[in-house]
């Protein structure tokens, strides 16, 4: 299946030490979900399971972002994608997706569906098609401590939260609005116009949840949008 790009947009660019501090967390679990509708083992649908388990780990050691649709019988149909962080290099690609097929496989072992967020990959399967599919359901939220009815710097986490949401046709965003670092990213089934609605719907639930959090992340279905303020400023 041929790649499909992803364009990294940096409005300023992050410090050295923030981009190791990512990196080095890669493989951390943000989320794992499983759905309730479960497989018969040794059946095609297991058999398929495991070829897309594998096609996408293959495929992970060249692209960022890939998908596949694995069948023998209409019946036992499997979807599945995966796609890691923009900044990350392919090595560290790799390692993410296996990590997350091991993982998927120890906790949702004869699930029909499932999906996991790494701090730096993200895997999708299922026996329906969804690619393309809008997901706008809060998988994961996070927000730091509070930091009171700040002015000064909530005005920068709406801007910088603007910023990344307006990324002018990008499914990876990232960059700094004064001392707030930002992160956002689509899955790229998406066409851009929806990823834009996602990450809209995702800025507009982290600020109404995080409301004072000096940091937030929002994870949906289809896209995550996170920021931070340094600390002491």
């Amino acid at each position: 299946m041929a790649q499909q790009a992803l364009s990294l947009l940096f409005f300023f660019i992050f410090p050295l030490t923030f981009t190791v501090i990512l990196v080095s967390t890669a493989n951390s679990n943000v989320y794992v979900q499983c759905s309730e509708l479960n497989f018969t083992s040794t059946t095609p649908y297991e058999s398929n399971l495991n070829s897309l388990f594998t096609s996408l780990a293959e495929s992970a050691s060249v692209y960022n972002f890939n998908k596949f649709q694995i069948s023998q019988q209409n019946d036992d149909t499997v979807y599945g994608l995966f796609q890691c962080r923009r900044d990350i290099t392919s090595p560290n690609c790799k390692d993410c997706v296996a990590n997350a097929i091991n993982q998927l496989k120890t906790t949702c072992p004869i699930s029909t569906g499932g999906q996991i967020q790494l701090e730096a990959c993200f895997m999708k399967y299922d026996n329906k098609a969804f690619f393309g599919a809008q997901g706008k359901t809060e998988a994961c939220k996070r927000c730091g401590p509070s930091i009171g009815y700040n002015s000064d710097v909530l005005n920068r986490i709406d801007g910088a939260l603007a910023n990344l949401v307006g990324g002018n046709g990008q499914y990876f965003r990232s960059g700094e609005f004064g001392n707030i670092r930002g992160v956002a990213q689509c899955v790229q089934d998406l066409s851009l116009s929806d990823c834009e609605d996602c990450l809209s719907e995702a800025s507009r639930r982290l600020r109404s949840e995080c409301e004072t959090s000096a940091e937030g992340d929002m994870y949906l279905g289809k896209c995550y949008i996170r920021y931070a303020a340094d600390q002491g400023n």
